[in-house]
């Protein structure tokens, strides 16, 4: 068998945990750290308060910091909205992620599509799910997904929004993505998370990713396929070991998927 997937994985663990391109400041929320951003990519937005109500986005000198005072909420709305007028956000998702302090107190929440340029840190969920014969089901991305468009997947990942728990983002994705109720599946368990951080194209090269992934495996019954409900998955399969790391030596997997397969198969801590 070839060993290219030990080169794939060895580049992939050094794509974990990255450092900014360039400096970066607190984006504090009344005073609260709740992301990051380069020094003066907010200049153009400082005058927030002045146009419009229940907040202030200002530089905090003392602080070598922006501090968003007010609504946050409603601050975080506006400045999202800024920054897609600007060309600066992702792909508009109208969807809410909650937003924490440094306590891990949710203090907000922000449109998907704002959080790389603001280094705001988000939270998503992973499933790999397991044949009787150990088998592993995995879903080919669809080709107008934003990002990584036609690589393969876990068997479901997906993003947590504000209005989910981790268990509830894991069985609505489990349902949308793969068309399976988690009651239906065997031997759940938790396998673990794994921590991303890393320079984001978003906000003009100016964001950067904070993530936590946690990620769950499950038996699938093998009188069960996985059926996609919400469009955007182009197909699934079902490969052996050996095929999993043929794909992954081969680049086909997206860096979390292949990072969450290697540790699903005691191929590293994760």
């Amino acid at each position: 068998m070839s060993l290219d997937w030990q080169v794939w994985l060895r580049a992939a663990l050094a794509k974990v945990q990255v450092p900014p391109l360039r400096q970066r400041v607190p984006l504090l929320g009344n005073g609260e750290p709740i992301g990051s951003v380069e020094p003066d990519f907010l200049l153009p937005f400082a005058g927030l308060g002045n146009t419009y109500k229940h907040c202030v986005l200002q530089k905090n000198e003392q602080q070598n910091a922006w501090n968003l005072q007010g609504d946050i909420d409603a601050g975080l709305a506006q400045l999202a909205a800024a920054l897609r007028q600007a060309e600066l956000t992702g792909a508009w998702r109208n969807e809410l992620l909650r937003v924490h302090n440094a306590h891990g107190e949710v203090v907000a929440r922000v449109e998907r599509a704002a959080v790389r340029p603001l280094g705001i840190a988000t939270e998503a969920v992973h499933l790999v799910g397991l044949m009787q014969d150990e088998r592993i089901w995995v879903q080919q991305r669809s080709l107008d997904k934003p990002n990584d468009p036609g690589l393969w997947d876990t068997l479901m990942g997906g993003m947590i929004s504000a209005q989910d728990t981790l268990a509830q983002a894991l069985a609505r994705e489990t349902w949308e993505e793969a068309g399976l109720q988690l009651a239906q599946l065997d031997q759940l368990w938790h396998g673990g998370h794994i921590d991303f951080a890393s320079p984001s194209r978003d906000g003009g090269g100016a964001g950067y990713l904070v993530e936590r992934i946690d990620w769950f495996t499950a038996r699938v019954p093998d009188h069960l396929t996985p059926n996609n409900q919400d469009g955007e998955v182009a197909q699934f399969a079902c490969l052996t070991r050996g095929e999993v790391l043929n794909f992954m030596g081969q680049g086909l997997f997206t860096l979390e998927a292949g990072l969450i397969l290697a540790a699903a198969m005691g191929l590293q801590n994760a």
